[in-house]
């Protein structure tokens, strides 16, 4: 059940990277960031990129080790921590975006569903 849980995950944290490689088309920031200024506008695209860089790991990870992140001590970190990754990120959503809109709503219970993935396996 724990491989199928990280294939899940992976798949999920692909999706993740995918999403955040259109950030630039789905907000236009090459149009809105101009207006908070270049170091805002730097700080959010790097910031960017890097998340899409930690999805691919993470989800490269889940694919190639799910006997260690399942079976070792440094595993278990792992999966506590990506685990609370999203636990955290959800409660960043109800924070700074609530969740009156629909979207918000459903973003809230997808990382939900990311911290999910990665606590499971832990028991």
């Amino acid at each position: 059940m724990s491989r199928i849980l990280l294939i899940a995950g992976a798949l999920y944290h692909f999706a993740f990277a995918l999403y955040h490689v259109k950030f630039w088309n789905i907000f236009q920031w090459n149009t809105n960031l101009k207006k908070s200024g270049e170091v805002n506008r730097g700080i959010t695209q790097v910031l960017n990129l890097c998340m899409i860089y930690v999805f691919i790991i993470v989800g490269i990870i889940s694919l190639i080790f799910p006997n260690d992140l399942c079976l070792m001590r440094l595993g278990h970190f792992i999966l506590g921590a990506v685990s609370l990754f999203w636990f955290i990120r959800a409660l960043e959503q109800v924070i700074f975006f609530k969740l009156s809109h629909k979207l918000s709503r459903l973003l809230f219970f997808l990382f939900i569903i990311g911290g999910m993935l990665y606590l499971l396996p832990l028991f």
